[in-house]
């Protein structure tokens, strides 16, 4: 056993598909997240996608596709619109795809599929994300749907995987990048939450 196994563990969770009410896909350039949802709605894992996303916080505009290569270059206003598109050119219908594209970072991802789902009852999801983005999407969502099954079904984007993520340096700075912001991000989060259940 290798010293940063259990970061290994942390990070890449991954679930064997079950049947589910939502998918779920938070923003990304990276069709394959679209393509591996597109995948599960064929194998008749659910009904319906709902796919997050505008653009990044940071950046405050699309700049485009990262990949597949075939995207590279084309226009998209947001996150959303491209995944939509991957989805439709695998096959999926318009009607089974539902759209939110108002979120700019992994948190709003969450919070903006509640709000677009409202009163839905959501017994059980499947999150379609970045593998090295598994662990931190899935606290969110666990965050926003508390009552909630989820089915991790990961697509490995930037050739970042479990197997070979510690060989090299930019792959081993993602990835640590990715424990750091589990720590920071849920900071205030796990502290106003425990202060919550002190004054009840």
């Amino acid at each position: 056993m290798k010293y940063y196994d259990a970061l290994t563990d942390f990070i890449f969770v991954e679930d064997e598909p079950q049947k589910a009410d939502y998918i779920f896909i938070p923003g990304s350039g990276y069709g394959e997240l679209a393509q591996k949802a597109a995948s599960l709605y064929h194998r008749g894992f659910s009904e319906t996608i709902v796919v997050s996303g505008k653009y990044s916080i940071l950046k405050g505009t699309f700049d485009g596709p990262v990949s597949p290569p075939e995207y590279i270059g084309k226009e998209y206003r947001t996150e959303c619109e491209f995944l939509a598109e991957v989805l439709r050119e695998c096959g999926v219908p318009g009607e089974a795809v539902l759209l939110e594209n108002q979120a700019s970072y992994t948190y709003e991802n969450a919070i903006y599929t509640r709000k677009l789902l409202g009163e839905r009852e959501v017994k059980t999801a499947i999150l379609v994300c970045q593998a090295y983005h598994a662990r931190r999407s899935l606290l969110y969502y666990r965050l926003l749907f508390p009552d909630t099954q989820f089915f991790v079904c990961p697509a490995v984007t930037r050739g970042i995987k479990r197997d070979n993520w510690f060989k090299k340096p930019q792959k081993i700075d993602v990835v640590l990048g990715e424990v750091e912001r589990c720590g920071s991000q849920f900071h205030e989060i796990m502290k106003l939450s425990a202060a919550s259940e002190n004054q009840g």
